[in-house]
C-alpha cells in the first residue's frame, strides 16, 4: 500500500472511527509498510509532522499585567479651593434662608427736652434653594472576578467613580448654579455687577494671549488687574484695600500671561505682590472661554475674578452643600449589587457681591 492508498483508506475508515469516539483530525493517512521498514523512523512514527507547525507559545502565557493602575486624571475641582466650602442645613432642606439686617436712623439737634432722632434696622430674608443629584453603583459577581483576573478591584473602582461624578457636578454647581432654581454660582449670581472689559492693547484687540501667544505687555495686564480692583474699591466705598486678603481667579491658561515680564526684568506676579501684598492667585478651567474642548467656560470669553475675602469680618462668599456624600442601603440580588449614593447643593452663596469683580474677554 502506497502513500495514496494509505490515505484513502484512512478517509473510508475515518467517519467509523469516529463514531466510535476515536477523532484525530491532523491525521491524513495510515503508515505504509515501506514506512514501518525505514530504520530511521522511531516505531510508527510518521516521516512528517501530523500536526499543524507551532514556533511559540500561546501569547497569553507570555503576558504581564502591570499592577500599578493608571486613571485617567480631568481638570481639578478648584471652587471650594477658591471660595472655601461649607455644609448647610441637611438633605432634608429645600430652602435657606440668610437674614440680612441694615441699620438705618437719622440724628437730630440736641436739646434738653428733644426727643427728635431714631435708630432702626431694616431686615431681608433672601433665600436660596438645594439641589440634590445622585448616581448609581451596580455590579455583578462573575463581573467583579472577572476583572480581578487583570488585577483589578472592580467594586473599588465603580466606588471610586461615583465619588468622583458627585464631586464634579458639585463643584459645577459652585461655578454656574442650577437653571430654575434660586441656587447660582461664583460667576452668575444676579447680585453680582456686570463684567469690566479689558483695555486696548497695544498689539491690537484687548486679549492677553492669542493662538498661545501672549501678546499684551506686563504693563498692559496689570493695568487690567488694576482696573478690576479700582471697581472692587469703588463699589465698596473704600471698605476694600490693597492690603485686605484679595483672590484673584481665572484660567490656567490666563495665568500663563502673569509671567510676562516689562523692561525692568519684573514680571506681573511681582508687580501684584508689590501692590497686593495679600492677594492669593487660584485657577479653574471654568474661568476659560467656553470651546469643544471646555463646555462648562464661559461663553464671552477668558474671564479673570477678583474679590475680597472678608468685609466686615465675615467671608464675603462661600459653597454650600447639604450632603458632600449620602450612601444608601447596599442592595443584594442573587449574583449582584447595587447601592445609590447622593448629593446635595446650594452653590455659592454670596454674601457681599459687592466685593467681587470680573473682567470677561483677556
Amino acid at each position: 500500500m502506497n502513500v495514496s492508498e494509505s490515505q484513502t483508506s484512512w478517509r473510508a475508515h475515518r467517519a467509523a472511527l469516529e463514531a466510535r469516539g476515536f477523532h484525530a483530525p491532523e491525521v491524513v493517512g495510515y503508515a505504509t509498510d515501506e514506512m514501518k521498514r525505514d530504520y530511521r523512523l522511531a516505531m510508527d512514527a510518521m516521516p512528517t509532522l501530523s500536526t499543524t507547525a507551532s514556533g511559540s507559545l500561546p501569547a497569553l502565557f507570555t503576558s504581564y499585567v502591570d499592577p500599578d493602575v493608571v486613571r485617567i486624571v480631568f481638570a481639578p475641582v478648584e471652587a471650594a479651593n477658591i471660595a472655601s466650602e461649607k455644609k448647610t442645613a441637611d438633605w432634608l432642606a429645600d430652602t435657606a434662608f440668610f437674614p440680612v439686617v441694615e441699620s438705618t436712623g437719622e440724628v437730630s439737634s440736641y436739646d434738653d427736652f428733644a426727643q427728635n432722632g431714631r435708630a432702626g434696622i431694616n431686615t431681608n430674608f433672601p433665600q436660596r434653594q438645594s439641589y440634590h443629584f445622585q448616581v448609581m453603583k451596580e455590579w455583578g459577581e462573575r463581573e467583579a472576578e472577572r476583572y480581578g483576573l487583570a488585577r483589578l478591584n472592580y467594586a473599588s473602582e465603580v466606588d471610586r467613580a461615583a465619588a468622583e461624578n458627585l464631586n464634579r457636578f458639585l463643584n459645577y454647581s459652585y461655578f454656574f448654579g442650577m437653571g430654575g432654581l434660586q441656587l447660582y454660582g461664583l460667576v452668575n449670581d444676579p447680585n453680582l455687577t456686570a463684567s469690566l472689559t479689558p483695555t486696548g492693547k497695544a498689539y491690537g484687540g484687548v486679549r492677553w494671549i492669542n493662538s498661545g501667544v501672549i501678546v499684551a505687555s506686563a504693563n498692559e495686564i496689570f493695568l487690567d488687574i488694576q482696573s478690576a480692583f479700582y471697581q472692587l474699591v469703588a463699589q465698596t466705598a473704600g471698605l476694600v484695600k490693597a492690603k485686605d486678603k484679595l483672590v484673584l481667579a481665572m484660567s490656567p491658561g490666563s495665568a500663563v500671561a502673569l509671567t510676562a515680564t516689562n523692561s525692568f526684568g519684573v514680571d506681573v506676579y511681582k508687580l501684584l505682590e508689590q501692590n497686593f501684598p495679600n492677594i492669593r492667585h487660584e485657577t479653574a478651567v471654568q474661568y476659560g472661554a467656553a470651546n469643544s474642548t471646555n463646555p462648562q467656560g464661559v461663553a464671552a470669553g477668558n474671564m479673570i475674578h477678583l474679590f475680597a475675602e472678608t468685609v466686615d469680618g465675615k467671608k464675603t462668599v462661600y459653597c454650600s452643600f447639604t450632603e458632600k456624600m449620602r450612601a444608601h442601603r447596599l442592595e443584594t440580588y442573587t449574583s449582584s449589587w447595587k447601592q445609590k449614593v447622593t448629593s446635595g447643593t446650594w452653590g455659592a452663596i454670596w454674601r457681599y457681591p459687592l466685593a467681587s469683580t470680573t473682567m470677561v474677554g483677556v
